[in-house]
């Protein structure tokens, strides 16, 4: 809305009155300051209009769908990689094959975590599905009629241990960034029904939602491979 808010201050409704004039400095990172009074401060502006194009086409790299529309505004060719990792860690939070296999989970705590999150879903699967395809929407939605290139998943088997339900179907790797991963990972018969649920949610994104920018990177099973996905 274009109308600054400062959160997390702990004191600052008491610190703060009415009226009183404060600078407020937000690009040192994470943490703000607020300074009392009006500091000086110069703004430079560049008038890109007139710029030539470079030939290389310059296209954003994006993990959270959140930043999506923001970062749409700065001057791109579409989305060179977009991260599946994201939007499973921080939204979905559950291991597939624990909702594959829900019906089966022999852990009562694991269950309740699952039951928590998907609530309003009898089919826990398209909990999954629709999720990711939402996520996934947002940032190809952001950047229409742009491409969007969106890697599939590759997280590390330790990785995906972390997630609900997790530590069942992943093996303990002494180095998982070489282990079982990327592309190894989907057509291996005990991850198949895990990548069939990544393919319907992007499927979903194209078919059903008309964001047919979406593109599919395949990640390389091999990390020495890695930049030639």
């Amino acid at each position: 809305m274009g109308i600054p808010c400062i959160v997390g201050t702990e004191n600052g409704s008491k610190t703060l009155k009415n009226g009183q004039k404060v600078t407020v400095d937000c690009a040192e990172g994470d943490e703000g300051y607020v300074y009392e009074g009006l500091l000086p401060f110069k703004v430079n502006k560049t008038d890109i209009k007139n710029m030539k194009r470079p030939k290389t086409k310059v296209m954003m790299n994006i993990g959270s769908p959140d930043i999506a529309f923001a970062t749409s505004f700065i001057p791109n060719d579409g989305v060179g990689l977009a991260r599946e990792e994201f939007i499973i860690n921080n939204t979905i939070k559950i291991h597939p094959l624990a909702l594959v296999n829900y019906d089966k989970l022999k852990d009562k705590k694991v269950k309740a975590q699952i039951d928590a999150l998907t609530v309003g879903y009898k089919d826990k699967k398209q909990f999954f599905i629709d999720k990711l395809a939402e996520g996934a929407a947002i940032i190809c939605a952001a950047y229409y009629p742009k491409d969007v290139i969106i890697r599939l998943s590759d997280f590390k088997t330790n990785e995906y241990a972390n997630l609900i339900g997790g530590t069942e179907y992943e093996p303990i790797e002494s180095n998982p960034m070489i282990g079982w991963r990327g592309a190894s990972r989907y057509y291996d018969p005990k991850y198949e029904p895990a990548f069939a649920l990544e393919c319907m949610a992007l499927a979903k994104v194209r078919d059903e939602m008309g964001l047919v920018n979406l593109k599919v990177m395949i990640p390389s099973a091999a990390p020495s491979l890695k930049a030639n996905e």
